[in-house]
């Protein structure tokens, strides 16, 4: 059988979606997760030896994770505007309600209750739920500015402080903080007034101040990192302590020692086994990489005159940029720890998985478009 070649009159569904994807965009993230198996390859074995695990146990998860992640990249990257609306409107309305069940039902991890259990897997369904609310959120800004006495702006509020209690009841204050800032900037771009820009930005510091004061887990860490000697920074202090040994051109594949003793350095501290292993080089072309992903998306959606779709591949661009900038800033000792996964590198099914909606949905909103098929209601 001789393979097909696509070609720019092929009217397939795979063909339209070759000749109108963003390849620059699809390839960035592809290197993205290459980078993210070489990493969990090393940081993986010896957090697996630590719990009593099979030496590959987290690399063997990961795996599992990383086809599904893609197949649905891909997936959803096929959908029109409206059906990536469609899917987000379900997959919020579903998500936050799995989200709500973790109140009553979920397990509980390290005072947390975020993840429901799934048989040997488990699921955290508030990873799902921030490419989605983005996506919902961004059409009610639409809609409020297209249609004349749509309310858009009350329920993109309205739920806002549904997703807002739901994440704080869990508690997750890190992602709480994510989802509040990228709604902000959603709405800024929508046309915010401003003076609900100054009441935000108020509200947001008299939020940040009261989250030290009513979670301890949020005071200890903002304590921590003021004044290290106020408490355990031993995971903060052993990932400078990587970046230190990694220099320039960083130890060799295999060869860090600091990933032996840092219990999350799969998951919130893995920049720092890229830094001992490969330098600082390594670490500048994932910065560099995260950099381009969220240029690129943020480019093509300034060139879009459908106002839902800037708007939604405005805010998952700045979620995911935001996301990858917390935890390298955490590991850098630039700002608190929070536990926030690097995008597409850290071990986590959940995040994996929700990172592939996200960005599938990017990919199938910055498809070129000859006519303005699927962006009507």
């Amino acid at each position: 059988m001789t393979a097909r070649t696509l070609t720019r009159t092929d009217i397939s569904t795979v063909g339209r979606w070759w000749w109108t994807v963003d390849k620059w965009f699809l390839a960035a993230t592809m290197l993205l997760i290459t980078v993210g198996i070489y990493l969990i390859f090393a940081a993986g074995p010896p957090a697996a030896s630590r719990i009593g695990a099979d030496t590959y146990h987290f690399v063997k998860r990961q795996m599992t994770f990383l086809p599904i992640a893609c197949l649905v990249m891909l997936g959803i990257s096929l959908l029109s505007p409206i059906g990536v609306r469609r899917f987000a409107v379900v997959g919020f309305a579903v998500m936050l309600a799995l989200a709500l069940l973790t109140l009553f039902v979920g397990a509980e991890v390290k005072g947390a209750r975020r993840w429901i259990s799934l048989g040997p897997l488990s699921l955290q369904p508030s990873e799902f739920v921030k490419p989605f609310f983005a996506v919902v959120s961004a059409w009610m800004f639409a809609e409020h500015k297209l249609r004349e006495g749509f309310p858009g702006n009350v329920i993109a509020i309205g739920l806002l402080f549904c997703v807002i209690a739901v994440l704080l009841s869990q508690p997750d204050v890190g992602m709480t903080l994510v989802v509040s800032a990228v709604w902000s900037a959603q709405f800024f771009i929508a046309g915010l007034p401003i003076f609900w820009v100054i009441l935000i930005i108020v509200g947001g510091l008299g939020a940040i101040v009261g989250a030290y004061f009513v979670f301890p887990h949020v005071a200890s860490r903002v304590d921590r990192f003021l004044d290290p000697s106020t408490g355990d920074s031993y995971q903060v202090t052993q990932a400078m302590r990587a970046f230190q040994q990694g220099g320039l051109f960083g130890r060799g594949p295999g060869e860090g020692r600091v990933k032996e003793a840092l219990p999350d350095a799969h998951t919130d501290f893995i920049f720092a086994v890229a830094g001992e292993e490969y330098g600082i080089f390594l670490c500048v072309g994932i910065v560099a990489l995260f950099t381009f992903l969220v240029i690129r998306a943020l480019s093509k959606a300034m060139r879009e005159e459908n106002l839902f779709v800037l708007l939604a591949v405005g805010g998952l661009a700045v979620q995911f940029g935001l996301q990858a900038m917390i935890n390298m800033a955490s590991s850098l000792r630039m700002m608190p720890t929070k536990g926030m996964t690097l995008p597409f590198i850290s071990y986590g099914g959940s995040s994996l998985v929700a990172l592939g909606v996200a960005m599938g949905m990017i990919l199938a909103l910055t498809r070129r478009r000859r006519d303005q098929e699927g962006l009507g209601a």
